[in-house]
């Protein structure tokens, strides 16, 4: 009885490849479905896109006096 040892180690070499590229392509198509189930009972939400809120007076003078304070420090150090 002879065997044939790279015959056996191709043998073994292409089930096992086959076996990986197998698992592979089943774990493709779990992850689109997956994400399938999530898109389609947990939809993404826009963003509301709200106005800009105004900039009033008191708020334009309060970063002057904030600007004017930080700038006055940096001169003293």
């Amino acid at each position: 009885m002879e065997i044939n040892l790279v015959g056996e180690s191709l043998k073994f070499m292409i089930l096992g490849m086959a076996i990986v590229f197998i698992f592979l392509m089943v774990l493709v198509q779990v992850v689109r479905f997956q994400a399938f189930l999530i898109n389609k009972f947990f939809p993404e939400k826009t963003p509301e896109i709200t106005p800009a809120a105004s900039v009033t007076t008191q708020d334009a003078q309060h970063v002057a006096a904030i600007i004017a304070a930080v700038s006055e420090f940096r001169k003293n150090q």
